[in-house]
C-alpha cells in the first residue's frame, strides 16, 4: 500500500508539474460530439493533407527529452495512399541542434469529430462564408528516420488537428480562433526512441505552441514565450525578452 501511495503522489507531482494545451484546445468530452464520422468522410475527395503542409516551419516548436531540447519538424510532402481514404505517406526533416536527419512514415486517421457548436471568429467574421462543418480529426503518426544518419530514431504518437469543411467542400486548416489566447494547431504528442539505445525521450511539437511541457516552459500569455531556464537549449531567440516572430529559420530542410 505504502508503495502504491508513493507511486500515485508521484504521479500527481508529475502531471502538476506540466501543461497539457492539448485537452484545452481539443476538448473533446465538451465540444465535440461522440461519434465517430470516419465513414462520414470516406470519399477520396475529402483530402485531409493540406492541413499538415499549412504551417510555416517558424511557427512550428517542439521540445525533445525532459531537458525540453529545441526539435525543428518540417513535413514536405504528404500523399494520401490510394487504397485507404485514411492513411497518409509522409515525407519530412528533423533538425537538434546542428543534426539534421530525413524520415520517411505514415499519418494514419483514427476518429473524426464534429463541433456541437460551430465558431466564427473575432466579430463572426466567418458568419456566412458557408462552413458546412467544423472539427477535430485523431490520428496515429510514425516517422522513421533514416538509420544511416547520426542520431536518428523513430517518432511515433498521436496528432489532434482541426478542420473545417467550406462551401466547396473543401477540408481547410481551421485557423478561425488563431487570436485567441494559446491558439495551437496540429498537435503531434508522443515519444522518440533512438535506433541505437532504444531510448525513448518525449517528443511534442504543434503549430504556435508546445503542446505538452513543462509548466515553467512555456511563461507566454497570448502568445509563445520561453523562459530563460531554457534559452541554451535553443531557445534563446524565443526568450521573455526578445521577439521570436522577428525570427526566420533558414532552409535547412533543402
Amino acid at each position: 500500500m505504502r508503495t502504491i501511495m508513493i507511486l500515485l503522489f508521484i504521479s500527481n507531482v508529475s502531471i502538476g508539474q506540466t501543461i497539457d494545451r492539448i485537452k484545452r484546445n481539443f476538448d473533446l468530452e465538451f465540444n465535440y460530439l461522440p461519434e465517430n464520422l470516419k465513414n462520414k468522410y470516406k470519399s477520396f475527395s475529402y483530402d485531409f493533407s493540406n492541413l499538415w503542409l499549412t504551417t510555416d516551419v517558424q511557427d512550428i516548436y517542439g521540445i525533445i527529452g525532459d531537458e525540453h531540447q529545441r526539435i525543428a519538424i518540417k513535413l514536405i510532402s504528404i500523399t494520401r495512399i490510394s487504397d485507404n481514404p485514411f492513411l497518409y505517406s509522409v515525407y519530412g526533416k528533423s533538425k537538434v541542434k546542428g543534426n539534421i536527419c530525413e524520415f520517411y512514415g505514415t499519418i494514419h486517421i483514427k476518429t473524426i469529430r464534429e463541433v456541437k457548436t460551430f465558431h466564427f471568429g473575432v466579430d463572426d467574421k466567418y458568419m456566412g462564408k458557408g462552413i458546412k462543418a467544423q472539427g477535430v480529426l485523431i490520428a496515429d503518426y510514425e516517422f522513421n528516420e533514416d538509420k544511416n544518419q547520426k542520431y536518428s530514431g523513430v517518432f511515433k504518437g498521436k496528432l489532434y488537428t482541426k478542420w473545417y469543411l467550406n462551401s466547396r467542400n473543401q477540408i481547410v486548416y481551421d485557423d478561425i480562433e488563431f487570436t485567441s489566447d494559446g491558439y495551437l494547431n496540429n498537435a503531434f504528442h508522443g515519444v522518440w526512441t533512438s535506433n541505437v539505445s532504444r531510448k525513448e525521450k518525449i517528443c511534442n511539437w504543434a503549430d504556435y505552441r508546445v503542446p505538452v511541457a513543462n509548466r515553467d516552459f512555456d511563461i507566454g500569455a497570448g502568445e509563445f514565450r520561453v523562459s530563460k531556464k531554457y534559452a541554451d537549449r535553443g531557445w534563446l531567440y524565443f526568450t521573455e525578452d526578445r521577439i521570436s516572430n522577428l525570427i526566420k529559420e533558414t532552409k535547412w530542410w533543402e
